[in-house]
């Protein structure tokens, strides 16, 4: 019992306890993420590499996919062109030799010797009388290793951490909490025919074969499920009986008199998600609401009727947003409907002067202020509001888990409202959010332009600029977004490619596998957005003004350009992903987006919404800088998806959720083996055997419920922490 005891608590325990973790390998391990050796065993493989069809070089078809186990011969170092590193490595195995190029990791010409054993796996191919592989998975072997007959594991681990050697942490990891707890009751475990845990670690990072690595990562991936919905289950709840809900009025004149005050007619969604918000703030119960609505469908129209009722209770209200521009865009496009009705309204951002700020903090906190806009200002502590009730987060996912919660103390358990405007795919939505009731917006208002989408190669990038010039001589207006990560395009212009081969260079670019907002583009250097402004000023829109917008800018600076472009002053705004959310100009009606394949598919149609919002039609154009076929495909979907839920789903089909989300939530770092896409009947399950234990847990104290908070919180608060 106390063995079983001591292997339960050894994952808190530090990895430099673990044999044959020495102070350096500690360190490399903690520039991985992993200081535990709870972390060590969740830094599942990325991949597996089945080497059971072991082949010779000489038995190795062109054009297969195959494993070969050989000898170094040697490995050098090349490069053909500037700032492009290539190793090319000439492989023996007694039957032929395998050349196998490796870019830009010029370390591998060192650390590769001549009579080394390896294995690589990839596909053969021929040119220069000799058998290739381009960019295969190599991995050293020991003189123990087999290399062949096995389920090779690839842990992710750097030039720090060889994958030989994270193999070995992770089995000492394994091998001292052998005899842990299962925290999962045995009764959910028969029900579902899941395997014990330890059996499941052990599988996942050491599979026999790929079907026990299956059943591995399905065992642990509920897991993950259950134990997010019991964390967030709890917290809500302990959160929801600490004080008693505020009810509010079902109506009253503010109310009436921003429906009067309308300029446009509500659609059935926006009707119905106003009438489900009425009912939860006017019960007695607590208000956890999320609205999700595709691009364009009038989100902050419903959060206005929310925001009218706090007024009509006469109390106050709070609403954040990620930036400064969609804060002002946000009271903007309020402030007609609240003086119609007579709420007092304000904003509150880092740019305020000292004075002005003196004059909100005095007004919010006597009452006189019923409403008060803002971004992450909001969470400082001399806001205090006199009674807070209602608490409204656009892009709720943009902020973290910490943030939502220093701003719901604001008030005395206010109610809660969630906009979002990414399109978040149910089951992603109840894995993440299971503790909110949804409301979901898919019609777009009537008069609204709407827009086509159309994917064009490098070299057609002329179309898409003669229709942003033809727009600036019919008065309209367009967007030019530019990821720019880091690297010049002097000689990547409008038809001007040096050569054929310069347009494909980006396939080699190192960063981010897509962009997900400015904050993927914290490194850059702004003075590339400066030089592609200035460039489209110079020769493409010299008739026209041209103005810039990225993520470094000051708030008032951003500010400033938003207000000249919403005024007509600037033709053609070049922007990163700052106009992505909820920037809302009717007169612009194309859109660029430079380098598309960069970009994940709800992040380019959030950009794409920016467009077509008017009267006017859209025309959005989405510039591909590769040839490759499956990034091609990927960009085509945005041709025929227009429904930005369809989309979601389509894009998680690809990539993982965390990506999707921009993982700012704790919870999506979490879930590193759930696909939302497949996964949809275990995290129904999941999520109904988190109430369900919980529900039952309320009349006893139950010990299987206790362990497993216990496991959620020790997993959950250590990646809050690293948020």
């Amino acid at each position: 019992m106390v063995d079983r005891l001591a292997a339960a608590l050894r994952p808190e325990s530090p990895v430099t306890e673990l044999a044959g973790i020495s102070s350096v390998r500690a360190a490399a391990l903690s520039r991985l993420g992993i200081r535990t050796i709870r972390d060590l065993l969740a830094h599942y493989p990325h991949r597996y590499v089945d080497m059971a069809d072991l082949r010779t070089i000489a038995a190795a078809p062109v054009g297969a996919q195959v494993t070969v186990v050989a000898q170094v011969h040697e490995a050098v170092l090349k490069r053909p062109k500037p700032k492009l590193d290539l190793v090319e490595v000439a492989l023996v195995d007694g039957t032929s030799t395998l050349i196998a190029t490796f870019f830009k990791q010029p370390w591998l010409a060192k650390s590769l010797k001549p009579g080394m054993r390896v294995s690589v796996a990839g596909t053969v191919e021929f040119s220069y009388g000799f058998k290739r592989m381009t960019m295969p998975f190599l991995d050293v072997l020991d003189d123990d290793d087999p290399g062949a007959g096995v389920v090779v594991p690839v842990h992710r681990g750097g030039r720090d951490m060889s994958p030989a050697a994270m193999r070995s942490a992770v089995s000492a990891a394994l091998a001292s909490c052998s005899g842990m707890y299962d925290p999962l009751p045995y009764s959910l475990r028969t029900r579902y025919r899941l395997m014990a845990r330890q059996h499941a670690l052990r599988a996942i990072h050491f599979p026999r074969c790929m079907a026990e690595q299956a059943a591995a990562r399905r065992r642990l991936a509920y897991e993950e499920v259950l134990l997010l919905e019991l964390h967030m289950m709890s917290a809500e709840r302990d959160r929801l009986r600490a004080l008693p809900a505020t009810v509010h009025a079902s109506g009253g004149p503010c109310f009436d008199a921003v429906f009067a005050a309308l300029p446009f007619s509500l659609t059935s969604d926006q009707m119905l998600a106003i009438e489900e918000i009425r009912a939860d703030m006017a019960s007695p119960a607590h208000m956890s609401r999320m609205v999700l609505g595709d691009v364009g469908t009038g989100k902050t129209a419903v959060a206005a009727f929310a925001l009218a009722l706090a007024a009509d209770s006469g109390t106050q209200a709070l609403m954040m947003a990620p930036t400064e521009v969609l804060v002002r865009q946000h009271a903007d496009a309020m402030a007609p409907l609240f003086e119609a009705a007579g709420i007092a309204w304000d904003v509150l951002t880092s740019s305020c002067s000292a004075g002005e700020r003196r004059r909100i903090l005095a007004d919010v906190a006597s009452g006189r202020t019923c409403v008060l806009f803002g971004t992450q200002a909001l969470l400082e502590d001399d806001v205090r509001l006199r009674v807070c009730t209602l608490v409204v987060v656009d892009e709720e996912q943009r902020f973290g888990v910490d943030q939502r919660a220093r701003l719901l103390e604001k008030g005395a358990n206010p109610d809660f409202l969630s906009l979002t405007a990414t399109p978040i795919p149910r089951t992603l939505a109840l894995a993440l959010y299971g503790t909110m009731t949804a409301s979901y917006l898919r019609s777009a208002p009537a008069g609204a332009g709407g827009r086509t989408t159309r994917v064009v190669g490098f070299r057609e990038r002329g179309k898409a600029y003669d229709a942003a010039l033809a727009a600036c001589a019919r008065g309209e207006q367009a967007y030019v977004v530019c990821p720019l990560v880091g690297r010049k395009r002097q000689e990547a212009r409008i038809g001007g490619a040096s050569s054929p081969r310069d347009a494909d260079a980006v396939d080699f670019d190192e960063g981010p596998s897509y962009i997900d907002s400015d904050a993927d583009m914290a490194g850059d250097d702004p003075k590339a957005a400066e030089a592609e402004a200035a460039f489209l000023q110079a020769k493409t829109f010299s008739a026209y003004t041209v103005g810039l917008l990225h993520g470094r800018m000051r708030p008032d600076e951003k500010r400033a350009v938003m207000e000249r472009f919403r005024a007509g002053e600037i033709d053609v705004l070049v922007s990163t992903t700052a106009i992505e959310v909820g920037v809302d100009v009717a007169n612009a009606t194309v859109m660029i987006v430079e380098d598309a394949e960069r970009f994940g598919l709800s992040q380019l149609h959030q950009l794409r919404g920016r467009i077509g919002r008017g009267a006017l039609p859209g025309e959005a154009y989405l510039v591909a800088s590769t040839s490759d076929a499956g990034s091609i495909e990927r960009l085509r979907a945005m041709e025929r998806i227009e429904d930005g839920f369809d989309l979601a789903e389509f894009d998680l089909l690809l990539r993982d959720e965390g990506d999707v989300l921009g993982n700012r939530q704790h919870g999506a770092r979490a879930l590193k083996l759930v696909d939302a896409a497949r996964d949809g009947a275990l995290i129904e399950a999941a999520h109904a055997d988190a109430a369900r234990m919980l529900d039952a847990d309320e009349c006893s104290k139950r010990a299987e419920t206790r362990l497993l908070l216990r496991e959620a919180d020790a997993l959950f608060a250590d990646s809050a922490a690293r948020v």
